[in-house]
């Protein structure tokens, strides 16, 4: 069932109908993450859609008040905290090209002397979240607070199931770690390091907190409280990093298909970014072979579609 908030809503709300009529008849949702034990239970059939204006309405469609596990999404907001303290010196130690190969791939740091090919690639979130941590001294905690913050869902936390499983499943992240440190990119030790990543990969959301906490992309910079997270110019290199990176290595399909900056995560969550209009969030833990949700793009491939509205 659809709730809407405001009047202001009655434009989106039969495309969100319609979507999630459609998506109802889909065969073939993908599977759930089964690499990470937590996640492997979740009903891939599951799905919610919300859309966030700029001025903080909310509304959605399905179980779009379900918190589900972000994991790689939040990786768009670590990487925001810390561009806004360290500026540009962060590009020395990441890079923003997409990297063509899977999410935690050793392979192409060897090649490129420890510097991961973007921030959305485990590696390069890795040495994001290394420089918050040295930045705040807990990069974990900054994050969840920002969430709190912008979603203005006070209740919003770490899994800790999901933190746990994460960590005892963790040998490529420790691997891409200890390689990195080994060539000077990782400040910290790696065990704390890694409890930070795995505790911002855990936390809980739902489509309504994430569309809502990703709104300062659509207003180029500016929080919900009307402060200045990010210059103008910042929030346009995020969004960018978002639209050529941020669906691991289907990128261009992504952008092909929806045409709207995005980041994935293989909880089956997708945020997308409408500049200077609204913002997006939709889940359904069925994931295709390269970690994204099947009705997730779909759902956001018949927005842009239905609506007319991409950053093309």
């Amino acid at each position: 069932m659809a709730i809407m908030t405001t009047t202001s809503s009655l434009a989106f709300l039969p495309v969100l109908e319609r979507i999630a009529e459609e998506i109802s008849r889909t065969p073939g949702r993908g599977r759930p993450a089964d690499y990470i034990p937590a996640l492997a239970a979740c009903d891939p059939r599951s799905f919610g859609m919300a859309v966030a204006e700029l001025d903080g309405t909310v509304y959605g469609v399905g179980e779009w008040r379900q918190p589900f596990s972000t994991q790689s999404i939040t990786k768009v907001f670590t990487l925001a905290l810390d561009l806004a303290r360290e500026g540009d010196e962060l590009w020395e130690h990441v890079g923003r090209e997409p990297s063509g190969n899977p999410f935690n791939s050793l392979v192409q740091l060897e090649y490129e002397n420890g510097i991961p090919r973007n921030p959305f690639i485990n590696a390069g979130a890795l040495v994001v979240t290394d420089r918050l941590q040295t930045r705040t001294g807990d990069a974990a905690g900054e994050l969840l607070s920002f969430l709190r913050a912008e979603s203005g869902n006070p209740a919003l936390d770490f899994d800790r199931e999901v933190a746990a499983s994460e960590t005892a499943h963790g040998d490529r992240n420790a691997a891409l770690a200890h390689f990195m440190a080994s060539y000077g990119n990782i400040d910290n030790d790696v065990p704390a390091l890694l409890d930070q990543y795995f505790r911002q990969c855990s936390i809980a959301a739902s489509c309504a907190d994430l569309a809502l906490a990703t709104g300062f992309l659509a207003r180029h910079g500016i929080r919900a409280d009307g402060s200045r997270l990010l210059t103008r110019s910042q929030a346009k290199q995020v969004n960018a990093v978002m639209l050529t990176c941020g669906t691991y290595d289907a990128a261009g399909d992504f952008a092909y298909r929806v045409g709207l900056p995005g980041k994935s995560g293989v909880g089956g969550g997708i945020i997308a970014v409408v500049p200077g209009r609204c913002t997006l969030c939709v889940w359904s833990p069925g994931l295709d072979e390269r970690g994204n949700s099947v009705a997730g793009v779909a759902a956001l491939d018949r927005f842009t579609t239905l609506t007319g509205l991409s950053v093309f």
